[in-house]
């Protein structure tokens, strides 16, 4: 799932973009959302309502997001959408391109050449942002158990994420240039308004769990917070406690109370989107600001892409898991987490040259798309369901 760094540049790129103060609190508020998915998805009992983590960082990175295109405002008296996608696309395509890869040739190899072909289809749109139309067209329903999900299911909140990217920055800069910034508030409180109505209007479909137009109110409730930060720090401690306290309780509440049955994401979804607000807004420093807590925030990204195609192949390879396997490939992806964020993560997210170079950000984000793509393809090209349909002429 998308993320936004709340950790301070390192000294050879802090030159080439803008900083964001330090919130340990919102490393453990990733850590939080990144259990209750896991969990969730591992099958703990009393841990139905784990999917409500993607709304936690809905709300997060729309906060940070907007923080960070504040603070450049502020700083410079403009938004650069290219160092702005820079950034994304250092942070976000690595792992994404990793995980990809690995997860079309694990399916052929573990789950066949038929299963593997049906895997990279759903690679390609993966590849290129757009999962969550992908699930959506296909009447995929997350939330109910089904015969084959796919391994690269859990890829439409990082589509959803990366589209709501594309537009609200753009639309920032749009208002800037028409000289309407100060209406950003209420363009985007309209916005939020309507895409809450659409998925309330919508809940109990395909669309209305992975359109971005359901989801947007989420990324956006995060985004109307960030353009009041400024006054946090005039909240008094015990009331700022208060929220704090109250929010992590709701994120709590949903996601050991909410199951397949609750109708999310309409107004259901507002309990853990309000919560996570209030932790923003309050802080919660002396529970999530704690060492093991941010260091699970810190590898949050890879380990949510890395763990759900661990579950879903094995399961699909060998049948139903016990708990016992269940903990050991949820433990497994917690190490190829930490490499991933290690080896492969943070030398190209802090990588000097290419901070302060749009256009080797441009060339290597490009790779990065045309890798998975590239592999997608040559893999249905070559595998046994497409040799033996090209023998046959095409016929099924």
């Amino acid at each position: 799932m998308m993320q936004t760094t709340t950790e301070m540049p390192t000294a050879a790129s802090r030159s080439a973009e803008p900083s964001l103060r330090f919130r340990p609190d919102i490393e453990g508020l990733r850590a939080v959302a990144v259990a209750a998915v896991v969990l969730g998805h591992a099958g703990v009992p009393g841990i139905g309502g784990g999917y409500i983590g993607a709304d936690v960082f809905f709300v997060v990175s729309g906060f940070l997001i907007t923080s960070l295109m504040m603070r450049e405002l502020a700083a410079t008296g403009e938004i650069s959408l290219l160092r702005f996608y820079g950034r994304r696309a250092r942070r976000l395509l690595p792992a994404a391109a990793l995980v990809l890869v690995t997860v079309v040739l694990a399916g052929y190899h573990w789950l066949g050449s038929g299963r593997g072909d049906e895997i990279a289809a759903d690679g390609r749109w993966a590849a290129l942002f757009a999962a969550d139309f992908n699930f959506a067209a296909q009447g995929v329903d997350y939330l109910r158990s089904q015969s084959a999900p796919s391994p690269l299911q859990h890829f439409w909140s990082l589509a959803v994420e990366e589209q709501f990217y594309l537009v609200w920055p753009a639309l920032i800069g749009l208002l800037i240039w028409l000289g309407l910034r100060h209406s950003a508030p209420l363009v985007l409180a309209l916005a939020v308004a309507g895409s809450l109505a659409c998925s309330i209007v919508q809940t109990g479909t395909a669309w209305s769990y992975f359109s971005p137009a359901t989801r947007a109110w989420e990324l956006g409730a995060g985004c109307l917070l960030a353009l009041v930060a400024d006054r946090f720090d005039r909240i008094p401690p015990a009331v700022a406690t208060a929220l704090a306290g109250f929010g992590l309780g709701g994120i709590v509440v949903a996601a050991l109370s909410f199951d397949d049955s609750t109708p999310v994401p309409g107004y259901a979804a507002a309990l853990p989107v309000v919560a996570t607000m209030l932790v923003l807004a309050g802080r919660g420093d002396a529970v999530l600001g704690v060492a093991p807590l941010r260091w699970l925030g810190q590898i949050s990204y890879p380990l949510y892409l890395w763990h759900w195609p661990m579950l879903i192949i094995a399961e699909q390879a060998h049948g139903p898991l016990p708990p016992r396997a269940r903990l050991g490939l949820v433990l497994l992806s917690v190490a190829l987490a930490i490499v991933t964020h290690v080896f492969v993560e943070n030398p190209i997210r802090h990588s000097p040259a290419l901070a302060r170079s749009p256009l080797r950000t441009a060339v290597v984000a490009l790779l990065l798309v045309a890798v998975p793509v590239a592999v997608v393809q040559w893999r249905t090209n070559t595998s046994s369901t497409a040799l033996s349909s090209s023998r046959d002429g095409g016929t099924p």
